[in-house]
């Protein structure tokens, strides 16, 4: 791994080192200086700015809402091909350190994964902390993957055909389901892992060299998961699904990872931690970008490349 590097900004690609540059001249105040909804609003904003534009076209596109144990409504966006027979379908949970994101900040990634896919992909608004701490983020994503096995018959998906996937946070969360899933006998065709985060400490060599001036940076990991989930939790598998007591019988992954990420080490670790106990794991990092970057494909070309790979990793697991 180059997480050991001496000068680790050498390491990143021109797009990627001048969105960083503008990001600094920008001066942006830093999501720990908000509060929750403050820096929500402020993502659902500026998030999007960075992402593709126009979206792409998808026939398909329709929001509903999906039920959560408690009875509360989760809003939820269905994105799909004209199709004349049942489309495989994949949960998607978005990123946000648990905290941000929504339909919105991930709209485009969605279509890119429909379109690429040639699936049908369900976005999930699940419950945000520090409102919703942890695990409602967890028994949202799972009621969300239990309701779409059960009742995607009405929606023309195939329910033999169920993937999810995520990214960070929402990767985390995809991780976590892919284990509950197993547990539960519900067969899925596919994990899709954008740099989760799969370790219950962020101690790992690339969370010490990326740790400021890389999009992410340590003060907001810290805030976001401060929001999100106490101490004596944080070694439960559904927060670092590294720590599951057994990772065999599982999905198989497709692991997309960004080699600047203070991430990367626990999704390489995950990586080998699947494969260890047989799952089959597709994994790829892309070079000299960071944190976030899938969802930034004006400013990161990269983008285009992973969500095409992610896209053929799809229609590969739903054959």
């Amino acid at each position: 791994m180059s997480s050991h590097h001496t000068n680790p900004r050498s390491l990143l690609n021109d797009a990627t080192r001048s969105l960083i540059e503008r990001v600094e001249r920008a001066g942006r105040p830093p999501m720990a200086a908000m509060t929750g909804p403050q820096a929500r609003a402020f993502y659902d904003i500026g998030g999007p700015m960075l992402d593709l534009q126009p979206e792409p076209h998808v026939d398909r596109v329709h929001n509903f809402t999906i039920p959560a144990r408690d009875g509360h409504a989760m809003p939820a966006r269905l994105y799909a091909p004209q199709s004349d027979t049942a489309l495989p379908v994949l949960l998607y949970i978005h990123g946000g350190g648990f905290t941000v994101g929504s339909l919105t900040t991930h709209d485009v990634l969605c279509r890119q994964l429909s379109r690429h896919g040639h699936c049908a992909v369900v976005s999930l608004d699940y419950r945000l902390a520090p409102e919703h701490r942890f695990p409602t983020a967890v028994h949202d994503s799972w009621d969300a993957l239990n309701w779409l096995h059960q009742n995607g018959q009405t929606l023309g998906f195939d329910t033999g055909r169920l993937a999810v996937g995520g990214d960070s946070a929402g990767g985390t969360l995809s991780a976590v389901c892919a284990l509950m899933a197993r547990d539960a006998g519900l067969k899925l065709a596919l994990q899709l892992l954008f740099y989760p985060g799969c370790g219950a400490r962020q101690d790992t060599a690339s969370h010490h060299t990326f740790a400021e001036g890389f999009m992410l940076d340590k003060a907001t990991i810290d805030w976001f998961f401060k929001g999100y989930i106490d101490p004596a939790d944080r070694d439960d598998w559904r927060f670092a699904p590294g720590n599951a007591p057994d990772h065999s019988g599982l999905a198989p992954a497709w692991i997309g990872l960004a080699e600047c990420d203070p991430l990367v080490d626990e999704g390489v670790r995950y990586a080998d931690t699947l494969r260890m106990a047989g799952v089959h794991v597709d994994l790829e990092i892309y070079k000299g970008v960071v944190h976030g970057f899938i969802t930034m494909g004006r400013a990161i070309p990269d983008a285009l490349q992973a969500h095409a790979d992610a896209g053929r990793a799809l229609k590969h697991a739903f054959l």
